[in-house]
């Protein structure tokens, strides 16, 4: 049976996973506006709450990585130290993540795709059209050899950013380089707000630990990836914060405005830059496409391990022999993106990058969660734990938590306030294949922990 191939990534191309999949340019590109939309002029400072969670997270998942290097990353991480139920349960989560997350960066890519095709002067374009168009090139890309993607995200993000960057300093530099008050005081703002905004700003940071997906993959995973999951969100989150405030200070303070854009890079500079409009759009639309390709990489990984240990079908397992990527479990991904994004073609797409984006979080958190659990568990059983390893084990679950409390309460308007209890309903569904899993087929759950053991020792 063919294999994954080995020991292939270097340390740039797995921070080139994990960059790409989080997607720095989609965040001041479109996702700023639903965070801003809830915690107007709080909204920075909503980066910084999440950049030192996500920070504490990446480093239980960074020891989590060191000592163990598998496909199914969280799947595997949670199963050895919590048991094989929490661990199908991690891997069943993310499933959901991660195909949420492409379905979010579906509609985003639709979105500039179609910005930049209106103002080429060719219309509209039938958003179904679009997001297969997005599905079909996520599929050639995502099937063919994983350096390709890696490489791909990187050197996209790399341009990308710089052009956002230079877009920001235009906009300073037309306030002045004065210090925006109004946010530095959060005027307005308010501790729900704060709260609610929190699971969107933790989205925009998912997919930062998508580089663990790439443990049999990577040359010396257990240095590479730890390194890969703690630098990314920590170089993003300054991103973050300074193009948050810099875009809120642009809009004038006024967090309605600005949640009501539809691009606001592009309105920062469409007046006085109109060369600068194309160039963003320009760059979203390939960020997009890179980090919807990344979620697809991630996703595929984690069904070939479900289907290697028989959770799922066997053929999510297979192999490509020439390409060696899992190619049955890539084209399920981009057929199940395709067909959710399909039936809701008549909802915005900045709605439904909120939708798809505060769903896919619930399933991030849970399994950041169950991380952060998880790490101070495998130290000691290794015999290598701290003290430091239970209170960094400690904050990120609590942490996470937390972040959970603020998506039900306070109760956001609808339809976010239902999407909590419709995750709850697939977690629900998981636990309960399991349980048929455990009568029907016991041999599966006797191969992991057989495998399981193997391995420890």
């Amino acid at each position: 049976m063919a294999e994954l191939r080995k020991d292939s990534l270097s340390f740039l191309e797995a921070l080139g996973q994990s960059v790409a999949n989080l997607s720095p340019t989609f965040t001041p590109a479109v996702a700023v506006t639903v965070v801003a939309a809830a915690a107007g002029t709080a909204s920075w400072l909503v980066y910084v709450l999440a950049t030192i969670s996500l920070v504490i997270v990446g480093i239980n998942i960074g020891k989590l990585a060191s000592k163990i290097s598998a496909a199914g990353s969280f799947f595997i991480y949670v199963s050895r130290t919590l048991g094989p139920f929490w661990g199908m349960l991690s891997g069943w989560a993310m499933l959901a993540a991660y195909i949420f997350t492409a379905m979010a960066l579906t509609a985003g890519t639709s979105l500039f795709l179609q910005d930049l095709i209106t103002a080429a002067g060719f219309g509209t374009v039938p958003p179904i059209v679009l997001f297969a168009v997005v599905s079909l090139v996520v599929w050639l890309f995502a099937v063919r050899d994983i350096r390709i993607s890696s490489r791909l995200g990187l050197t996209v993000e790399v341009i990308s950013v710089s052009i956002i960057l230079f877009i920001c300093f235009i906009s300073l530099k037309d306030h002045g380089f004065a210090l925006d008050t109004k946010q530095l005081k959060l005027e307005g703002a308010s501790f729900g707000s704060i709260a609610q905004a929190i699971v969107f700003g933790i989205f925009c940071y998912v997919g930062f630990e998508s580089a663990a997906t790439l443990g049999k993959e990577t040359k010396n995973p257990h240095v590479i990836i730890p390194r890969a999951v703690i630098l990314t969100p920590l170089i993003s989150g300054a991103f973050f914060v300074f193009t948050t405030y810099v875009i809120t200070q642009g809009f004038g303070d006024d967090g309605a405005k600005l949640g009501a854009s539809s691009g606001p890079m592009t309105d920062l500079v469409t007046d006085k830059h109109a060369i600068l409009t194309i160039l963003i759009y320009i760059g979203a639309t390939i960020s997009c496409v890179a980090c919807a390709l990344a979620s697809i990489n991630a996703f595929s990984r984690m069904l070939f391990s479900l289907g290697r240990y028989q959770f799922v079908h066997r053929t999510m397992g297979m192999v490509h022999q020439k390409h060696q990527t899992p190619y049955v479990a890539v084209t399920i991904g981009c057929v199940i993106n395709f067909l959710v994004c399909a039936v809701f073609y008549k909802q915005a797409f900045t709605d439904l990058v909120g939708y798809f984006g505060t769903i896919a979080s619930f399933g991030f958190i849970l399994v950041y969660m169950a991380c952060s659990i998880a790490a101070p568990v495998l130290m000691r059983m290794t015999g290598t734990v701290t003290t430091g390893d239970y209170v960094m084990g400690g904050l990120g679950t609590i942490l996470m938590f937390l972040s959970l409390i603020g998506s039900v309460y306070p109760v956001p308007d609808a339809p976010y306030k239902y999407f909590p209890y419709g995750f709850a309903a697939y977690m629900l569904l998981g636990a309960l294949w399991f349980g048929v899993l455990k009568v029907r087929m016991p041999q599966t759950l006797l191969g992991l922990e057989h495998d399981l053991e193997t391995a420890a020792s």
